[in-house]
C-alpha cells in the first residue's frame, strides 16, 4: 500500500481521478461498484434541433471525477486499475483532495443549472449590443430586442431607418 492509500477516516474530502476520454460515466459505474462514493458534476446545455433546443448533459470537468472510499480503512489504490480511470490525480506522491465546502459548492452551481431554462442559460440579454456575423451583413451591429429559444430579434439601423430582424442565436455575438 503506498503512502496516503487509505483516507485519514473523515468523510469531509473526496479525491479527484482522471478518466480515459469519454469515459467518464464508465469511470462512475465502476467505482460505485466497487463500493466508492463517486460524484460525476454534470453541465446542462442545450443542442438545437429541427423539433426546438434539447437539453444535453456532459461531464462539468471532461476527464476528471470525484470519488471516496465508502467504508471506513478502504484503500484508494483499486481506482488505479478502475475501468475508465486513467490515475488519480496526485501532487507529487499526495493524492489531490477536495474539502467537502467546495464539493457542496460544486453541486450547488450543478443544480442552479439543471434546473435553469434556455432563456436563463442564453447569454444574451435584452438591451445587450450585438453584431451579426454574416460576412454580407458587413458584420453590422444592433441591440437585442428580444430572446427566445429558438431565434433572437435584433434592431438595426437599415437605411437609417429602425428595423427588428429575427436570426439564430449562432448568428450574433455580443459586441464590445
Amino acid at each position: 500500500m503506498e503512502h496516503g492509500d487509505v483516507e485519514n477516516q473523515t468523510v469531509d474530502r473526496w479525491y479527484l481521478a482522471y478518466t480515459k476520454p469519454r469515459q467518464e460515466t464508465v469511470a462512475h459505474a465502476n467505482l460505485q461498484l466497487q463500493g466508492f462514493e463517486a460524484y460525476l458534476p454534470l453541465f446542462k446545455k442545450f443542442k438545437k434541433t429541427e423539433q426546438g433546443p434539447v437539453a444535453l448533459f456532459e461531464p462539468m470537468f471532461p476527464r476528471y471525477i470525484l470519488f471516496r472510499p465508502g467504508r471506513l480503512g478502504q484503500s484508494i489504490s483499486a481506482v488505479r486499475s478502475t475501468k475508465g480511470v486513467t490515475t488519480i490525480v496526485r501532487f507529487g506522491f499526495e493524492p489531490a483532495l477536495l474539502q467537502e465546502d467546495v464539493v457542496q459548492r460544486i453541486r450547488l452551481m450543478e443544480q442552479l443549472r439543471l434546473q435553469a431554462t434556455i432563456e436563463e442559460l442564453n447569454q444574451l440579454k435584452v438591451g445587450q449590443k450585438v453584431r451579426l456575423k454574416h460576412t454580407a451583413l458587413g458584420a453590422i451591429e444592433g441591440l437585442v430586442h428580444n430572446v427566445s429559444s429558438k431565434r433572437v430579434a435584433v434592431l438595426l439601423e437599415i437605411l437609417g431607418r429602425p428595423m427588428v430582424v429575427q436570426v439564430d442565436h449562432h448568428q450574433v455575438e455580443a459586441s464590445v
